[in-house]
């Protein structure tokens, strides 16, 4: 949040500078945008009705208007979910004990479509619009847990206390992926804070094709199928951490764990600021057309 009070700031300023608006009339059709705010995760490990969970996000994009009511978009966002059946309002939810937390990076395109018209010149667009997006993306993500102090057997467990990727020991016996395709949609609205800047607000769902974000999906693996690996038994069925520690009795190979039913997904809640790109942004416009004065200075 303190970036963006601080770009604010910059772009008040700019807008004070002596400079007249009209050197900068040139069409600008590239917007860059920066955002933060938050995202909800939405998955076995989280109750119906818990909407709002304030874990940060950050984003990056690119946008092009095609039309003028419709741009294409680029956007790439970091952001981190988690989930504890500790702070669960149901007694099962708090037996099973499981926990995770995830660092995620994502990158998707979109279509825009705007409510109005840009204007002729991108400094004539509407004061306030709002759209909505649709698109698609891919996400990379990485579910991890706390390793627990002890295992099954009592034993002490070397790092507990530190976090661990899930993944890697198929807690389910499922060797899923970390990528995964999402479908972003939603809308917001963008007011316009100088011809160079729009300040928006943007609510996006990503629809997801994996039930793993939380790395919680199907079933319980017996606990004799781990072998040796104490701390993947541990992970996988974290109830002997509760006191009184609860036995594996009734955990055995098929007992539930979680509802594959429904894939996981996510919310994500943004401010955002986008600033119109100079006309000479990737391009070499402006270099050639010195070098031309400069050739014809020359043959006079």
């Amino acid at each position: 949040m303190r970036i963006v009070l601080l770009l604010l700031f910059l772009a008040f300023s700019e807008s004070l500078v002596a400079q007249s608006f009209y050197r900068f009339r040139n069409q600008r059709d590239i917007i860059a945008s920066f955002g933060t705010g938050t995202t909800t995760y939405f998955g076995d490990l989280k109750d119906n009705g818990d909407y709002i969970d304030p874990k940060l996000n950050i984003n990056l994009g690119l946008q092009y208007f095609f039309h003028p009511n419709i741009s294409g978009r680029a956007e790439l966002s970091y952001f981190r979910i988690s989930g504890d059946d500790q702070d669960s309002d149901f007694e099962g939810k708090n037996r099973r004990n499981l926990s995770f937390r995830s660092d995620n990076i994502e990158f998707n395109v979109a279509a825009v479509i705007h409510a109005f018209p840009q204007g002729i010149k991108f400094y004539q667009r509407p004061t306030i619009n709002p759209y909505a997006f649709v698109g698609i993306g891919a996400l990379y993500f990485n579910p991890k847990g706390q390793v627990p102090v002890t295992d099954w057997n009592g034993n002490p467990l070397p790092d507990a206390g530190k976090y661990v990727a899930l993944q890697p020991l198929n807690t389910e016996g499922e060797n899923y992926s970390r990528i995964a395709i999402v479908v972003p949609f939603g809308a917001g609205f963008k007011y316009k804070l100088n011809p160079f800047l729009n300040l928006g607000i943007e609510g996006g769902y990503r629809l997801t094709f994996t039930d793993y974000l939380d790395d919680v999906s199907t079933v319980y693996r017996d606990h004799n199928s781990f072998g040796d690996d104490y701390l993947a038994q541990a992970m996988a069925d974290r109830r002997h951490e509760l006191d009184p520690p609860q036995s594996p009795l009734g955990l055995e190979e098929n007992h539930i764990r979680g509802n594959p039913d429904d894939n996981d997904g996510y919310f994500m809640l943004s401010i955002k600021l986008e600033y119109y790109l100079p006309p000479t942004f990737l391009s070499s416009h402006k270099n050639k057309r010195g070098k031309g004065r400069y050739k014809r200075a020359k043959r006079r």
